[in-house]
């Protein structure tokens, strides 16, 4: 796995805008971050595309969806 981001990372990375974004634009926002090759995997997946990784997490419940976009918590991140 090179490259392999956790989707803490992600997750850290929405906190720093403060504001909800629009998935595709955190995936645009991914790709300039981690890189356009950039795999991404969790506690519990891996080998993940960054489109498939905000699928999952949406999955998880770790967003909050509105109008906006979506956003997420600090303590939606687990701490392991």
């Amino acid at each position: 796995m090179s490259n392999s981001v956790h989707g803490h990372q992600v997750m850290e990375l929405m906190l720093t805008l403060g504001k909800a974004i629009s998935k595709e634009k955190l995936k645009l926002l991914m790709h300039e971050k981690f890189g356009e090759n950039a795999c991404y995997h969790t506690c519990s997946a891996s080998e993940m595309t960054a489109e498939e990784l905000i699928a999952f997490l949406e999955n998880k419940g770790k967003f909050t969806e509105s109008e906006q976009g979506i956003e997420t918590a600090a303590d939606r991140i687990c701490n392991h």
